[in-house]
């Protein structure tokens, strides 16, 4: 019943075979409300799309997204006469440009029927648009940047997303590379038991620092300077890391505020060595699991469904998206010991809240250091996402 609830999201005539195609800019609340609907008609029929939450979502088209102090968007919607058919936007982040100091534009939020024409419309659009902002090379899909929603799935299409993560019908990858886009970098999702057993060649490493290093769960009551504390771990962490782009004091305290809602303090492991904090790891629980239900309506009793889920320890998977060690560490001893320990100290609360698995994503195809240690504490990869680019 509730893909039907879905399938009518969108009501109106079918398209007939003499339909014009129609690419309409997003100009107005009617029509970026239209834009943000989309989804529901196209996965009406895919057990494995989670709806988003619609007030989200609007949130994320809002001046209260800190993306837009240093970027800017324009979206577009196909139509064939009264049936939206795909959706994409075009955008540029003045940080991304200034950090790498070339003139670089990103499409995202793609969605769209299997139809060629459909695509190419869609990105001959976002295309000419980024040209007029001075856009040579262009990648994506970033919704709106690599700090929050990115890449385009191309395997690991039989299970539902964790939170935060996309996706999107299989037939998106050939589509767009019929458009001339090529794969820049393919991001990983590994899966894992949080019971798993160390190696014996990992113990070693952990017995050997564990002595000298301080393990702990988030202090509350100093919440903005902890935040300021994983923000600095996260940001001289993944500094040469491909695509990076700094979070900012706004965008981390936005994501602070989910933190605050949704995760325990002991869900987030802080490694200080010798009095420096120098590491960290951060699981959510993975509220797609209730989600998954609601249809994108948090209110009246989506929110209540949440609640009760979270205190009643119903949810059974989560999500790790941000760890780190700090740069210098990297590549020592000490920085694999780092990471073993707050994975390993990460395990007892996690299992003691009934969580029984765990998504580590995204990680970077050429991360060989992290997928090295993911394989030997008997984690799979599971999920493939692609970030495409095309030269303007």
């Amino acid at each position: 019943m509730m893909r039907n609830k879905r399938s009518k999201s969108f009501s109106g005539r079918k398209h007939k075979p003499g339909d014009p195609l129609r690419v309409v800019p997003v100009g107005n609340r009617r029509q970026l409300a239209a834009f943000i609907r989309l989804p529901w008609r196209l996965y009406a029929q895919d057990p494995f799309w989670v709806p988003p939450l619609k007030i989200e979502r609007r949130l994320h088209f809002s001046s209260l997204n800190p993306y837009f102090a240093h970027g800017r968007w324009q979206g577009w919607i196909a139509w064939q006469g009264d049936r939206p058919v795909g959706r994409i936007s075009a955008q540029v982040d003045d940080l991304h440009r200034s950090h790498y100091g070339v003139k670089s534009g990103h499409f995202g939020f793609l969605e769209c029927e299997n139809d060629p024409e459909v695509m190419r419309a869609l990105v001959a659009e976002s295309e000419r648009w980024l040209a007029q902002h001075g856009t040579e090379e262009i990648t994506g899909p970033f919704n709106f940047s690599i700090n929050q929603e990115c890449g385009l799935l191309v395997d690991g299409f039989d299970t539902p997303p964790a939170i935060m993560m996309p996706h999107n019908h299989h037939w998106y990858a050939g589509l767009l590379e019929q458009q001339g886009y090529s794969a820049a970098k393919d991001l990983y999702a590994y899966w894992i038991k949080p019971d798993f057993a160390i190696p014996r060649v990992m113990q070693s490493l952990v017995d050997r620092f564990g002595g000298a290093v301080t393990l702990r769960g988030l202090n509350r009551k100093k919440f903005k300077q902890e935040l300021e504390i994983l923000r600095g771990i996260f940001n001289d962490a993944w500094s040469d890391n491909w695509g990076f782009v700094p979070f900012t004091r706004e965008e981390f305290a936005e994501l602070g505020t989910a933190l605050r809602l949704f995760v325990p303090d002991d869900f987030i492991r802080i490694a200080e060595y010798e009095g420096e904090p120098v590491a960290f790891i951060a699981i959510l629980p993975n509220l797609n699991e209730v989600t998954h239900g609601l249809d994108g309506n948090l209110f009246p009793t989506g929110i209540f469904k949440l609640i009760s889920a979270l205190r009643k320890r119903r949810i059974k998977t989560g999500r790790i998206p941000l760890m780190g060690v700090r740069k210098k560490l990297q590549n020592t001893p000490l920085g694999i010991a780092l990471a073993l320990l707050v994975i390993h100290d990460l395990r007892q609360p996690v299992i003691a809240r009934g969580i029984t698995g765990v998504e580590m994503s995204w990680i970077l195809e050429d991360n060989q250091g992290m997928r090295s240690i993911l394989d030997r504490i008997g984690s799979r990869l599971y999920k493939t996402y692609r970030i495409y680019r095309k030269q303007l």
